[in-house]
């Protein structure tokens, strides 16, 4: 207790000070003092809690806010600062450091305190932190950015430019730290330029003023050698200014075009060849306000990158081939755009096309040919869309999309049927093709044959078996992985969430009944497990009647579900029978992780 009694004392003065400017009453000071003193205590313990020093800081940043509401409400005439005016702020950077002491590997806390110290504006004390929180933590690119952004707020991009470079030497494969050092120069390039403006500088000035120099200047085998035109020391001062305004010159417009950024885009494209990483620059520099043409230089430069980089990536393609889609669908350039991007395409995928780079191309053609205004335009794209599938005869994305364009567009339905029976002649086994083919001919014939016929993970299995709704749970006990699924989508459409809490009678019969039947098809403790979790009723009844189900397969989870319920329901001594009851009926391990798990709840 000394240390909280230390800590009272030094409150002392900070306390009387804010009496004698009346922005506290003395009542209002007994109860800082009592709530302080209580934060204090609760500091001191051998095992602190992270919790206790937020709520410490959270109060004293609302005491703080108080003050000044109260200052300004007063207004209070001007004089010297006095200690009362920085002392709740001081506390909480005390108490940070206090934090600090004890989590130093929380990074939380040390972002919490930069956070802090900006908002004061202490900038000596945001730079000393962010120092401590890189030492401690050399490989988070969090404190690179805060420490870079920090110096840019001073004024200082250079040292900016360092940190950053630091942290990606450190970090080489985080997206976060290259968009921040694109960021970043872009903010260079941008305050240059404006300031250039301010001062009336432009690009391309100083070539123009050496070039009409140059011409004025006669040749050197007709200069008079009379001493009225001999070069004296002026003339020498002049010639040595006109050099270095045209390297500056040659300088600034290498800076203006963006050289500086499409280094680091370049060797961030060599560093790091992901995807990703081209979407972050592409996302920070359509977005930062640069001039149009510098914008797009830059821009071309990422999509060039990234062509020389991830030339076979299917992500990488489709983002190449957007940048040519600007403007609506009805603009006049659309059109040229939306050839340049499908040629692109095209020409990536070539002869010999992967599977992603084939559903990336028949997702780009389904999206558009459902955006396209001018039939033509939808024609020209399903007509390439059918030519490669011609190369690929095979492929499960192209034919399905190819069916679901055709249906879009009002194909006739008869060429509309014989083509989707050619091509689940082509893909038997394919989801895909067989639920498109669903889609055209809606028949109980063509589901049953789909349904032998299909192949693939669980859930393709299971989109082709839900096609026709719930009545297949009989037929699907031969295939228990599938049948479970079709249980838990029966649940979810039919069953859940439950009878209604004031519903009549019939309705609540009629429910219980359904889950009774639902007993009958083999049904697995993670079915009971979800119609618990999705029931939205109060009624006692319903939860008893899941809870007897569930019980019966899994006996834990079933126990520790239905006490839980009854402890939020208020019956916690019902509640602690049910854990008993189920304790009986567990093996050793299991009564012990049941212990585990109720003490949690309890």
């Amino acid at each position: 207790m000394e240390r909280v009694h230390y800590q009272q004392e030094q409150m002392l003065p900070e306390l009387k000070d804010l009496v004698e400017k009346g922005l506290f009453t003395q009542n209002e000071i007994r109860q800082i003092v009592q709530q302080r003193t209580a934060f204090e205590s609760a500091l001191v313990r051998r095992v602190a809690k992270k919790a206790d020093f937020i709520r410490y800081i959270s109060y004293e940043m609302d005491l703080e806010s108080l003050r000044r509401k109260r200052v300004k409400r007063l207004d209070l005439p001007k004089a010297a600062p006095t200690v009362s005016d920085y002392a709740f702020v001081r506390r909480q950077f005390h108490i940070f450091e206090r934090a600090l002491k004890r989590f130093k590997s929380d990074v939380g806390l040390w972002v919490q305190y930069i956070q802090l110290a900006k908002r004061e504006r202490a900038k000596a004390l945001v730079g000393r932190v962010t120092a401590r929180a890189l030492q401690l933590h050399p490989s988070l690119p969090t404190f690179y950015i805060l420490a870079a952004s920090h110096e840019l707020d001073n004024l200082a991009p250079s040292a900016a430019r360092a940190l950053l470079q630091r942290g990606i030497r450190a970090n080489p494969d985080s997206v976060e730290m290259w968009r921040e050092y694109v960021k970043m120069e872009l903010g260079f390039v941008e305050s240059m330029r404006r300031r250039w403006e301010v001062l009336g500088i432009k690009v391309g000035e100083g070539d123009a003023k050496g070039k009409q120099k140059e011409e004025a200047q006669p040749d050197a085998e007709g200069i008079d050698p009379s001493p009225d035109v001999t070069a004296g020391e002026g003339d020498t001062m002049d010639v040595e200014e006109e050099n270095v305004d045209e390297t500056g010159f040659e300088a600034r417009k290498q800076i203006m075009e963006g050289a500086i950024v499409k280094s680091v885009i370049t060797n961030a494209a060599q560093a790091l060849p992901k995807i990703e990483l081209f979407v972050a620059l592409q996302a920070v520099i359509s977005d930062f306000p640069s001039p149009p043409a510098l914008q797009q230089t830059l821009l071309d430069e990422v999509f060039d990158a990234l062509g020389q980089t991830l030339p076979r990536d299917p992500k990488g393609m489709e983002l190449r081939a957007r940048r040519h889609l600007k403007g609506l669908p009805s603009s006049v350039g659309f059109v040229d755009g939306l050839k340049k991007a499908n040629e692109e395409m095209l020409a990536v995928i070539g002869d010999g096309g992967e599977d992603p780079l084939l559903e990336a191309y028949a997702s780009f053609v389904e999206e558009w040919c459902g955006k396209a205004e001018d039939d033509h335009l939808r024609m020209y794209l399903i007509s390439s869309l059918q030519g490669l599938i011609q190369k690929q005869p095979r492929s499960e994305g192209l034919l399905s999309a190819h069916i679901r364009v055709l249906t879009q567009a009002g194909h006739p339905p008869a060429k509309l049927r014989k083509l989707a029976e050619k091509y689940t002649r082509k893909a038997p086994s394919s989801s895909r093709v067989w639920l498109a083919r669903l889609a055209v001919e809606n028949t109980s014939d063509v589901w049953t044959e789909a349904r032998k016929r299909v192949r693939g993970s669980e859930e393709e299995v299971v989109r082709v078996w839900t096609w026709g709704g719930s009545e297949l749970l009989r037929e699907s006990m031969l295939t228990p992985a599938v049948h479970e699924a079709l249980l838990v989508q029966h649940i979810a459409g039919v069953v859940a969430p439950g009878p209604p809490d004031n519903g009549a009678q019939s309705d609540q019969v009629a429910w219980c009944h359904s889950v009774r039947h639902m007993a009958r098809y083999l049904t697995t403790a993670r079915v009971w497990e979800v119609l618990w979790n999705s029931l939205d009723t109060t009624d006692a009844e319903a939860r008893q009647l899941v809870y007897g189900l569930w019980a019966e397969k899994e006996c834990l989870g079933a126990g520790l579900g239905y006490a839980r319920w009854l402890v939020s329901a208020g019956e916690g001594a019902r509640a602690a029978e049910i854990i008993v009851q189920t304790r009986r009926h567990l093996p050793e391990q299991l009564a012990a992780e049941l212990d585990t798990q109720w003490a949690l709840v309890a």
